[in-house]
Parts: structure tokens; sequence; C-alpha cells
């Protein structure tokens, strides 16, 4: 059950960028929790929220945003977030 309640995009940007990050094209990129934090704070600024209050309404929004081309333009945004911090890193 959910408590209280999610922001089921972040759930999503959360596991794509920890996807994105161990894949080999960002083996270049600082993985640091710092960046990573960083990467996607930055992603989820640039896409709309999900809240939802329960786990019914949770797994309706999860199927509606986990398709091709959600999945898609999520992780434009992502990649986008990821150059960002590597190229102005704060560290």
């Amino acid at each position: 059950m959910i408590k209280d309640y999610v922001n089921v995009m972040e759930e999503i940007v959360v596991t794509l960028v920890t996807i994105a990050m161990a894949g080999p094209e960002y083996q270049a990129f600082c993985h640091c929790e710092s960046c990573r934090n960083e990467i996607i704070a930055i992603s989820l600024n640039n896409l709309p929220t999900h809240y939802v209050a329960t786990d019914e309404a949770r797994k309706h929004a999860y199927d509606a945003l986990n398709t091709p081309e959600n999945l898609k333009w999520i992780n434009k945004r992502i990649i986008k977030a990821i150059y960002a911090v590597g190229k102005y890193s704060k560290h």
C-alpha cells in the first residue's frame, strides 16, 4: 500500500537514471551520489509530475507512462540532464 502519496514519474526517472548510468555510454561521467541526484532533479524539473495516493492509481499511472513512446521522451530529458551535470559538475 502507498504511504500518503507518490510521484510515479519520480519512480520511473530514478529507475531509468540507474539503468542509464550503468550502461557503457555513460561510463565517462561521474557516478557519485551527488551527480546522480542532480541528474534526477534536473530530469524531474523538465517532466510533468504524476502524483497518486492509491495503489490502483499508481498502477494506472505507471502503465500509462511506461509505453515505448513515453520512455523515449523521458529518456531524452534524462540524457540532456546527464550531459548538463557532466559539463557543469559541482565538484
